[in-house]
């Protein structure tokens, strides 16, 4: 069966999406999983948006959060008050679930997008949080999209613009953070969890094609690799709900 790294990492992404799940995610690949999601494995999850777009109809994909495909037939269309308080409400237990991306990850899952280098000085300087530290601080669970190149997973973070586990167990709750952060890190190579103990990343799944050690070897930190086993490719079914429901048009496939 034919498929694509990205294709492999959306449904990656959409098989971590339970049924009744909140998912706060933006556009791109984050939101082809979510939409994904909603046809294989959590047809009751619900998608919202920073924009304050709760449930919308999605029957096409919006190229940004201000898309008004975006707010088709909402169930609610408010703005980023509603948006965030629907983020940090703990009513609904641990169901919410954030969709994050960055330039930089560490053991621990903290993440920059913020600048690379020097903060004064850097080499190179992005857009920063937007939202994601919201996220990271707030919802219980996170999911983030890397590309596994070593530059990516260095030691330490350039700047730390969203916190994951900060230095360790304990760190989060020590510097007044909700509990929470990140479960999986979804690359173009596997899948990472975080320990429960330590809180250190260790490498879960590895792609058909690829093997640990070409993991280990695109990292500058090292991760426990015991664990691993080779994700399941896509099914059929799978891919013929991203290609021909989720994104026919191939806007982000």
């Amino acid at each position: 069966m034919n498929y694509t790294l990205r294709e492999m990492m959306t449904i990656m992404a959409a098989r971590e999406i339970s049924d009744g799940d909140i998912v706060f995610c933006g556009t791109g690949i984050s939101l082809v999983a979510a939409m994904a999601a909603k046809y294989i494995t959590a047809p009751n999850s619900i998608i919202f948006f920073e924009t304050g777009a709760i449930d919308s109809q999605l029957e096409e994909i919006p190229m940004s959060v201000a898309d008004p495909r975006v707010m088709y037939s909402a169930a609610s269309n408010g703005g980023l008050l509603e948006a965030f308080a629907t983020m940090q409400n703990r009513i609904t237990g641990d169901r919410v679930i954030g969709i994050l991306g960055a330039a930089q990850i560490d053991k621990y899952g903290n993440l920059n997008s913020t600048a690379i280098g020097d903060y004064f000085r850097p080499v190179t300087r992005f857009s920063g949080s937007g939202g994601a530290c919201d996220v990271a601080s707030f919802v219980p669970r996170c999911l983030i999209f890397m590309q596994h190149e070593k530059r990516k997973f260095p030691k330490k973070v350039d700047y730390l613009t969203s916190p994951g586990y900060l230095d360790g167990p304990g760190a989060r709750e020590k510097a007044g953070l909700m509990p929470g952060g990140p479960t999986a890190v979804i690359t173009n190579l596997g899948l990472m969890r975080f320990d429960q103990e330590t809180k250190e990343m260790y490498l879960a799944h590895y792609y058909p094609g690829t093997t640990p050690q070409k993991i280990l070897d695109n990292m500058e930190f090292e991760v426990d690799i015991s664990r691993a086993t080779e994700a399941r490719p896509p099914t059929l079914n799978e891919l013929n709900i991203l290609r021909e429901k989720v994104d026919p048009q191939k806007l982000i496939l």
